[in-house]
């Protein structure tokens, strides 16, 4: 993946089909479907996000949907990604999925339409250890249909690991072109964020702010002084330096605003070596393969 300057909050990166995605979106993940979800969403688009992360588990895309129609952004401005749930991994269901999840946000495509795990505990009760290899496959088959039909503009992953890509490559005729996966000074994955730049995935880093978990940490503090940044804009600016597509996600209007300025200062060598070196401060990603959903 060719890394990029960003200098503004309508820069992108070209995914490898060439679509081109706003290199800062805005997550929904835990923003309660009605009010809660609708509003920040609104705000988002009004301080001029034009990329809106959501899910079929967060329970909240029509709240999403609504506040896409009610912000008079134009559809073709907009870059819009949804996940496939874990109860619905089989080539039917994920039709009948895509089809909700379309009809729930008010749109007649999506930009991007991710399998949100790639071994769930279902799939592991139903059909044993290695059951995720023809599950993903299959899945996969329908989003190159989808794909092809022109119902989603690109398709990828979230939470795969490097087994989970290398099985998929097997039988797909389109390689993913995202991987979204949780990425943090804390977290860094670096064998998979160093295989998907190989393979021209784009790395998409969800819960960039660590859940806040940064918040007391001296030495972020003291970098967000030096450039007199917070310190969930210093973790936005490292994230970005690193040829990430940070997802941050609030529901309080001052934050979302306060997100989107990470575009005017860059970390010295020094201060990303200081972040780099929080590596299992913060907590970590969850073992797709043991995961209890």
């Amino acid at each position: 993946m060719t890394q990029i300057k960003a200098t503004k909050l309508t820069d992108t990166y070209t995914l490898s089909n060439g679509l081109k995605i706003p290199v800062l979106g805005f997550g929904t993940f835990e923003a309660a479907d009605g009010q809660e979800a609708y509003q920040s969403t609104l705000w988002a688009l009004k301080h001029g996000y034009r990329h809106i992360d959501t899910a079929a588990a967060y329970g909240n895309e029509e709240s999403v949907g609504r506040a896409i129609k009610d912000s008079g952004v134009a559809r073709e401005d907009l870059f819009v990604t949804t996940k496939l749930w874990n109860t619905e991994h089989n080539y039917d269901k994920a039709k009948v999925a895509l089809a909700s999840s379309l009809k729930k946000l008010q749109l007649d495509y999506l930009d991007l339409y991710l399998i949100h795990w790639p071994n769930p505990q279902s799939v592991r009760e139903e059909f044993g250890e290695d059951g995720w290899k023809s599950n993903n496959a299959d899945i996969w088959k329908y989003f190159e249909e989808a794909y092809d039909a022109g119902l989603v503009k690109s398709i990828g992953v979230s939470n795969f690991l490097i087994k989970h890509l290398e099985e998929l490559k097997k039988t797909a005729k389109i390689l993913p072109m995202v991987n979204q996966i949780r990425l943090t000074p804390s977290d860094q994955q670096e064998e998979l964020v160093k295989y998907d730049n190989e393979n021209n995935i784009l790395n998409e880093a969800y819960s960039p702010l660590e859940r806040n978990g940064f918040n007391n940490n001296e030495a972020v503090l003291n970098i967000g002084t030096k450039y007199n940044k917070t310190v969930q804009q210093v973790l936005l600016r490292w994230s970005l330096e690193k040829g990430f597509l940070p997802l941050p996600k609030s529901t309080h209007e001052q934050y979302i605003q306060s997100n989107t300025d990470v575009f005017d200062f860059e970390l010295s060598q020094e201060d990303t070596a200081l972040l780099d070196g929080l590596s299992g401060t913060a907590g970590a990603h969850n073992d797709p393969d043991t995961a209890t959903f």
